[in-house]
C-alpha cells in the first residue's frame, strides 16, 4: 500500500520515451497566444489581465534594473500554475513533484541573482552576510551563518514547492481510496468523505496557484537584494 501511494509520482515512459516532456510542453499549446486583432476573445483578455496584474504587483518595489527580469518571471509563474493545475486531473502525472525539476529552476535563478549581485555591488552584496550593528565577538559566528543561509535558499525553494504539492496529492489519493472502500459498506459516511474529498480539491487548486505564486515572489525578493 505504501509503495502505490507513491507510484503516482514516478516519471512515466512510454515506448521509452519519458512523457514528463510531454508534460511540460503541454502548458505551451494549451496557453492563448497574442493576435493581431483588435478585439481579443474572453480567455486571451482574462490572460492579458492577470500577466498585467501579476507584473505589476511583483516589480513594484524593484528598480527599473529588474524590470528586465519581467518576461522570465512571468512565463515561469504561467508554466507552474498551469502544471499544478494540470497535475490535479485525475491520471495525469505533475512534473513539479519532482524535486530534481524544481531544483533545476530554483537553483539556476538563484545564482543569477547572487551573480548579479556580486558584479553590479559587491560592497552592498556582501555587506548582507553581516548585519549593520553586530558585536565585533560575533563576526566569524554571523558570517558562517548568513552564508549557510544563504545557500539553503534554493533548497528551500525547491522542497517548499515539492513538499506542498506532495502532500496534496497524497491526501487527495488516500481520501478518494476511502470514499471507494466505504461507499458498499457506510454510504453516509462515504458520501461525507466525497464532500471533504471536493473541498480538499478546492483547497489544492488554491495551494497550486499560491505555491506558484510565491516561487516567483521569493525569486524577486533575491533579485531586489542584489539589483
Amino acid at each position: 500500500m505504501t509503495l502505490s501511494l507513491f507510484d503516482q509520482f514516478m516519471s512515466p515512459t512510454m515506448l521509452g520515451i519519458p512523457l514528463i516532456t510531454i508534460a511540460l510542453i503541454t502548458p505551451c499549446i494549451l496557453l492563448p497566444t497574442p493576435t493581431t486583432r483588435w478585439l481579443n476573445n474572453r480567455l486571451l483578455t482574462m490572460q492579458n489581465w492577470f500577466i498585467n496584474q501579476f507584473t505589476s504587483q511583483i516589480f513594484l518595489p524593484l528598480g527599473l534594473g529588474a524590470h528586465k527580469w519581467a518576461l522570465m518571471f512571468t512565463s515561469l509563474m504561467l508554466l507552474l500554475i498551469s502544471l499544478n493545475m494540470l497535475g490535479l486531473i485525475p491520471y495525469t502525472f505533475t512534473p513539479t513533484t519532482q524535486l530534481s525539476m524544481n531544483l533545476g529552476l530554483a537553483v539556476p535563478l538563484w545564482l543569477a541573482t547572487v551573480i548579479i549581485g556580486m558584479r553590479n555591488q559587491p560592497t552592498i552584496a556582501l555587506g548582507h552576510l553581516l548585519p549593520e550593528g553586530t558585536p565585533t565577538l560575533l563576526f566569524p559566528v554571523l558570517v558562517i551563518i548568513e552564508t549557510i543561509s544563504l545557500f539553503i535558499r534554493p533548497l528551500a525553494l525547491g522542497v517548499r514547492l515539492t513538499a506542498n504539492l506532495t502532500a496534496g496529492h497524497l491526501l487527495i489519493q488516500l481520501i478518494a481510496t476511502a470514499t471507494l472502500v466505504l461507499m458498499p459498506m457506510m454510504p453516509a459516511v462515504a458520501i461525507s468523505t466525497a464532500i471533504l474529498l471536493y473541498m480538499l480539491t478546492l483547497l489544492e487548486i488554491a495551494v497550486a496557484m499560491i505555491q506558484a505564486y510565491v516561487f516567483v515572489l521569493l525569486l524577486s525578493l533575491y533579485l531586489q537584494e542584489n539589483v
